[in-house]
């Protein structure tokens, strides 16, 4: 399986901090030579705004929005 580390730098999309992560990719889909698009999560170290994170296994940052809030799963009891 082929993996990729990749390292993105973003703002968040609420306070528009600086945020750096690095992320590890992997999938047969990354030696296609089309464009492939991943997303992630993550919650803004400074504001703790949940950004959704666009990018290109490349290093390009497509988009960071709101990420939508989570859903709360019903209780098992």
């Amino acid at each position: 399986m082929v993996e990729l580390l990749v390292m993105l730098d973003f703002a968040c999309c609420s306070c528009a901090e600086a945020v750096g992560v690095t992320v590890k990719c992997e999938g047969e889909g990354l030696t296609q030579r089309s464009t492939k698009i991943a997303a992630f999560e993550l919650a803004c170290p400074r504001c703790e705004t949940g950004n959704r994170v666009a990018f290109e296994p490349n290093g390009t940052v497509r988009y960071v929005a709101p990420a939508p809030p989570a859903r709360l799963r019903p209780s098992e009891n």
